[in-house]
């Protein structure tokens, strides 16, 4: 199965389990795409004790997961795409939605 993720927060509770789900579903043999938009491009610079999200991003990739980020909303926060953050583009989230059998939004 196809799993779209749509982040849409870098609220530390929330983004760690949005990666931890998509590690879950990798690990099972799904293909997986998170898309990051709105403040969700900021994720990988989430700093909390708890939850650890970077661990998460890092378990994510190193599974094949596959992330894409809003360039409009990286650039409203004066960021550039980075090898977590690749800019993407809204007809880059609706090929995600057109092509994913399934898809959860987070935030």
């Amino acid at each position: 199965m196809k799993v779209g993720i749509v982040l849409s927060t870098k609220e530390p509770e929330k983004a760690w389990n949005a990666f931890r789900f998509g590690v879950t579903a990798l690990k099972a043999n799904h293909g997986v795409t998170v898309f990051l938009i709105n403040e969700g491009v900021e994720a990988e610079d989430t700093e909390n004790e708890k939850y650890g999200v970077k661990e998460q991003i890092t378990a994510f990739i190193q599974n094949k997961g596959k992330i894409l980020a809003c360039g409009t909303c990286l650039q409203s926060r004066h960021k550039e795409g980075s090898n977590v953050c690749p800019i993407s583009t809204m007809k880059d989230l609706l090929n995600l939605v057109e092509d994913s059998d399934k898809i959860l939004t987070v935030g």
